[in-house]
């Protein structure tokens, strides 16, 4: 599947992003999983017709850009992102947030020892 680099619309973007996920009936189960296969394809695509009612919420948005993530189609971030006035996302490979979270902790930890050093001192000072 050739992807196109701008697309015109949220809904052209989404249909991409949609296909490269397996189709309408494979995202519209994951995101309606109560309703037929076949059923929720049909209601994913009236979701992206323009001149239908039926939208997606913000939930169901989520849903389909992270799972696009995680097999590393990213049309929709950066139709999003693009539409904004933003650059273009750049993913984060699970072990590198990881260890981002790691620094991040280690660095909150650091922090609050600090602070409960100052109130031992604090305390020993009569300050409380």
């Amino acid at each position: 599947m050739q992807i196109p680099l701008f697309y015109d619309t949220y809904e052209d973007a989404i249909r991409d992003t949609v296909q490269a996920l397996g189709g309408f009936k494979k995202v519209g189960s994951m995101l309606w999983p109560a309703v037929a296969a076949d059923d929720a394809g049909r209601k994913l695509a009236a979701c992206l017709n323009q001149d239908k009612r039926e939208k997606l919420d913000l939930g169901e948005l989520r849903l389909i850009r992270r799972e696009a993530r995680k097999v590393g189609v990213h049309i929709l971030a950066a139709y999003e992102a693009r539409d904004s006035g933003y650059a273009d996302p750049q993913p984060i490979a699970p072990e590198d947030e990881a260890a981002q979270l790691k620094r991040e902790f280690i660095t909150a930890v650091k922090a609050l020892e600090t602070i409960q050093a100052r109130m031992g001192r604090s305390a020993l000072l009569g300050d409380t």
